[in-house]
């Protein structure tokens, strides 16, 4: 096992995105399985197979416009308005010299090639007058522009939101195959924690990591199981720990993650088998004590205990393994553009998560207590700083990442 200073030493500290990659090639982190649920409780689910369709869509040409349906061949004469287009029912026979009216998304009859918008028209004692002659192809959808038969519209992976349901939909999948939530189970460490209902005492906070931390993985599309809180002592954090392994995919504690002599954590993970602890400690601020280990297959994962420091590095950091664990892409983060309101000043060869706010004048940076509870909740976002560069200057651009906002 490795002593904790062995582990940590802070000049050989790995850039995060390295330290994920890293622990990603040690570990493969995957599914845990495919499910079918109904359409309307696939929001927000993985599909788990690639969505193909089955035939041409739309399956008939249909009008982009209110108006009518000619014959371009016709040319600019005046055409007799013969029939009506229906909604739901196939149109009718189109001759030589006729005009059918059509709403928008109405089939065109066979023989007609063009329609004329209802604004272009003209209309007298039930004869269509044009100005000029329609052009074959216009204002209407040809079969199959939308999607091919065959064509693979949606690939497996994809998290599935309000366009992908509608394309599901489109394709007539009432079932669909996604993959199982990951479950993962979440311990807060520390002698100092007690319930949320309780009174503090002296040195004594409120157990609130733990809700923050459900907080950001349900927003990866986990589902977390709360698991009793750990002291500080190595046998009761690998307590912890077996018990989360034995009811969840992951486990992710908070507390306990640095170099002291009560952080228990890394000791904890090394403990119950192979491979243990991968990293330990990143180039990052807030959240260097992080450490990123596993037990066979099932990822553990030991954030810091300061409260800024522990939701940043879920958020910020260890999107990609979550993500990887749901069986979807990178986790892709909403952000906003936006101008330095006041300078963003890091370190260099560092990555510094700087929380922001938006103000009129720009986005201006919050001063980072990592230690502080209500920091990110008051904080818009939070802007990359580093590692190429240490400072940004006022006026210049920046972006603003949204917590918790996985797209």
């Amino acid at each position: 096992m490795r002593a904790p200073t062995e582990t940590f030493d802070a000049e050989r500290l790995l850039d995060p995105a390295d330290g994920v990659a890293r622990y990603l090639r040690a570990v493969r982190v995957g599914p845990g399985g495919v499910e079918h649920v109904p359409l309307a409780a696939a929001f927000g689910r993985v599909l788990a197979r690639d969505g193909t369709a089955d035939a041409d869509v739309p399956a008939d040409r249909r009008s982009t416009m209110d108006g009518f349906a000619v014959r371009s061949s016709d040319g600019a004469a005046p055409r007799r308005i013969a029939a009506t287009v229906r909604m739901g029912a196939a149109p009718p026979v189109l001759a030589a010299g006729e005009a059918v009216r059509i709403p928008t998304g109405g089939v065109l009859p066979a023989a007609a090639d063009a329609v004329v918008p209802i604004e272009d028209a003209g209309e007298r004692d039930g004869t269509l007058h044009v100005d000029a002659a329609p052009d074959a192809g216009a204002y209407f959808t040809p079969r199959g522009d939308d999607m091919r038969a065959g064509d693979v519209v949606l690939r497996a992976g994809r998290r599935i939101g309000a366009p992908e349901l509608s394309v599901l939909a489109t394709l007539g999948l009432a079932v669909v195959p996604v993959y199982r939530r990951p479950r993962v189970a979440v311990v807060s460490t520390g002698d100092e924690l007690i319930d949320v209902d309780a009174v503090p005492g002296t040195g004594q906070v409120r157990d609130s990591n733990r809700w923050a931390i459900a907080g950001g993985l349900a927003a990866f599309g986990c589902d977390v199981v709360h698991v009793g809180r750990a002291r500080d002592e190595i046998a009761s954090v690998r307590e912890r720990i077996v018990e989360g392994l034995a009811v969840a995919d992951a486990v992710v504690l908070t507390g306990g993650s640095s170099v002291g002599a009560r952080d228990h954590v890394p000791a904890a993970i090394d403990g119950l088998g192979a491979p243990g602890v991968i990293v330990h400690g990143l180039r990052v601020k807030p959240g260097k004590p992080t450490a990123l280990g596993a037990v066979g297959t099932q990822p553990v994962i030991g954030l810091p205990g300061n409260p800024a420091s522990a939701l940043t590095i879920l958020d910020a950091v260890l999107g990609d393994v979550f993500a990887a664990l749901a069986g979807t892409d990178r986790a892709a983060r909403a952000t906003i553009a936006g101008v330095a309101g006041a300078a963003f000043t890091g370190r260099d060869g560092w990555t510094w998560y700087v929380p922001s706010e938006v103000r009129a004048d720009g986005v201006r940076p919050l001063p980072l207590r990592s230690a502080h509870t209500s920091l990110l909740a008051r904080a818009d976002g939070y802007v990359v700083v580093g590692p190429e560069r240490s400072r940004i200057e006022p006026g210049e651009p920046v972006t603003l990442v949204r917590y918790g906002a996985v797209r």
